[in-house]
């Protein structure tokens, strides 16, 4: 983030609640001085927004959008906006998802009913480069470590346009590379060009493997398994 005390500061909130927005700018108003907050209450919204501008110092994410499941949105985010410092404001705040966010590329990660002090030491924290937990926070790793983590799968899937993520989607959802060109509207041909392409980037060999990775990002593989 940037430091300069005389470079403005930008943010965007990307949360779909209204209220819990209106309830962030007014967080990060009172603990910095920004001169320009905005709002996504979607994924793709936000992603439009980060294309438009040039760069936001911070952004504020929800894990859980209508438009995205999973870590897929923080890996997405993350891609297109390389710069920039990501806090996860969350509800689901367990050791596990805490520590696969910090993975996939967030900066830090705030409870989402956290006290406004909390956030303040969050922002002071990533401000000075460094990554913020919330107190409590134990750090899970060493857990499941003899099989393929979530972490891996979010860092293959992180390789992947925004057409071929909404494609492995729609591919998880069984559907065949002709339901999926009428969906999208595009030729069979580029389907299967994408799917060609997704196998590469996810280093599998079926569209079976390909599914299994993807759910390897999905909440339920995740949280904790009584969740």
């Amino acid at each position: 983030m940037r430091d300069s005390p005389t470079t403005a500061l930008t943010a965007l909130v990307v949360d779909d609640h209204p209220l819990f927005c209106d309830a962030l700018m007014l967080t990060l108003r009172s603990i910095a001085d920004f001169a320009e907050i905005q709002t996504a209450g979607t994924l793709e919204t936000s992603l439009d927004m980060v294309a438009a501008q040039d760069a936001f110092d911070l952004i504020l994410l929800d894990l859980n959008l209508p438009d995205v499941n999973g870590l897929d949105g923080l890996v997405r985010l993350r891609t297109a906006a390389p710069k920039a410092t990501i806090l996860i404001v969350s509800s689901m705040a367990d050791n596990r998802m805490i520590a696969h966010a910090l993975k996939a590329g967030a900066n830090g990660f705030v409870p989402k009913h956290s006290q406004r002090a909390v956030f303040r030491k969050a922002f002071d924290a990533v401000r000075e480069g460094q990554c913020f937990v919330p107190d409590g926070y134990i750090d899970p790793q060493g857990q499941d470590s003899g099989r393929d983590s979530p972490e891996h799968a979010l860092t293959r899937m992180a390789s992947l346009t925004n057409q071929q993520a909404r494609i492995l989607n729609l591919i998880c959802e069984g559907k065949l590379n002709k339901q999926i060109a009428f969906d999208l509207s595009i030729a069979e041909t580029t389907v299967k060009a994408h799917v060609t392409a997704i196998m590469r980037k996810l280093g599998v060999h079926s569209r079976t493997q390909a599914v299994l990775i993807a759910q390897e990002a999905r909440f339920n593989r995740v949280l904790p398994s009584d969740a």
